[in-house]
């Protein structure tokens, strides 16, 4: 909204000009987040001590991490919220909320957030580990998921490229999907929404690589939306895609915010409130800026845990009840070979940086 004001107003005041810059705007929308999570939070965990919503620990865990994990019981939970309003708010000061790609990705965040609010709300009613059922998470995100992809099927971000996705490593060259990029798009953002909330498990950690991968696409989105940054790094130009910058900035400025309350030991939890929308979140800015594939390099500590539960399950089923790992999600494997909860988590945060570097570099490897 204030840059439309200041839009408005810049050929009164010419130094209102300086919020024409993307990169002026995005450093704002932080700050903004930062200061907002940060000023609300204690407000906020107060309110949810209130009402009592607190964690609920999972009866499945192995009993020594019942034991380490047994001191969270009560936690507050739900602090997603907190993100998700700080993000909303940067992004409608400092972005240009005409703009698509920012309603979209608002949309997508809000209707995972609700998704999340609805599941944390029912364990918190019935007070036990599991809320909605699986079956109807899943088809709430595979209804958003198949909403975006037709909406970016019949109307695309970029009209040459509009249905195929672009392979990494290589410059200008596509993979034509057609129809198929509807369901692709649907399994893009579903896989990155439950990622994310197998990755929130420790303190701080999802909520720490989330904005490392944020942090990547922030660098991404400014690249993307200029035709000559575009032109010279051979990437898909997507027109407008520079307010995501905005957006994703606002993810960090929000992200550190809530870390200071989520940091071990944790004063707040996120729950499927934040975890469900920051990963689909994720997974709709790579769609947005035609960086499909680069999503898995981006968030690649997500796809590692994603990827143990999976390697998990079927070596479970295939192999007569036979484990690969002591347990799954990944982090909870280390744990129980003896790391500690804080050296699980910064290591896994320098993973997840790595990832992020290492995705932007692909963006010249081609």
């Amino acid at each position: 909204m204030l840059y439309l004001l200041f839009t408005e107003l810049t050929p009164l005041v010419s130094p209102f000009n300086v919020f024409s810059y993307i990169t002026f705007r995005a450093a704002l929308a932080a700050m903004t987040a930062l200061i907002v999570s940060i000023v609300f939070g204690p407000w906020m965990i107060q309110k949810l001590r209130a009402l009592k919503i607190g964690e609920q620990i999972r009866k499945d865990y192995v009993e020594d991490l019942h034991k380490i994990h047994q001191y969270k019981a009560g936690t507050p939970t739900m602090g997603g919220a907190l993100v998700i309003g700080s993000v909303f708010m940067a992004t409608l000061l400092w972005a240009n909320i005409l703009n698509r790609l920012v309603i979209v990705s608002l949309i997508c965040m809000l209707w995972l957030g609700a998704v999340g609010f609805v599941d944390d709300f029912i364990k918190m009613r019935k007070k036990r580990s599991l809320g909605l059922t699986g079956k109807l998470k899943m088809v709430a995100q595979i209804a958003l998921g198949l909403s975006l992809g037709l909406y970016l099927h019949f109307y695309p971000v970029n009209a040459e490229y509009g249905s195929a996705i672009e392979l990494v490593f290589f410059k200008s060259l596509y993979i034509p999907l057609g129809w198929l990029y509807v369901p692709f798009v649907a399994l893009v953002l579903v896989s990155a929404s439950n990622a994310v909330n197998l990755t929130d498990g420790l303190d701080g950690l999802a909520i720490g690589s989330v904005i490392m991968a944020a942090l990547a696409y922030t660098g991404m989105a400014y690249l993307v939306g200029r035709s000559d940054f575009a032109r010279y790094l051979f990437v898909t130009h997507v027109v407008g895609a520079g307010e995501l910058a905005i957006f994703s900035s606002a993810i960090v400025g929000a992200g550190l915010g809530f870390l200071w309350y989520n940091a071990y030991p944790a004063e707040v939890f996120m729950g499927d409130t934040g975890a469900l929308s920051l990963g689909g979140v994720l997974g709709a800015i790579a769609v947005l800026i035609k960086q499909e594939l680069l999503l898995v390099i981006v968030g690649g500590l997500f796809v590692l845990e994603a990827m143990s539960v999976i390697i998990q399950v079927l070596s479970f089923k295939l192999r007569g009840g036979k484990r690969v790992f002591k347990m799954a999600p990944l982090h909870h494997h280390f744990e129980l070979l003896g790391w500690s909860e804080t050296k699980v988590t910064v290591r896994f945060w320098i993973i997840a940086a790595i990832f992020a570097l290492l995705s932007l570099s692909t963006l010249k490897v081609r």
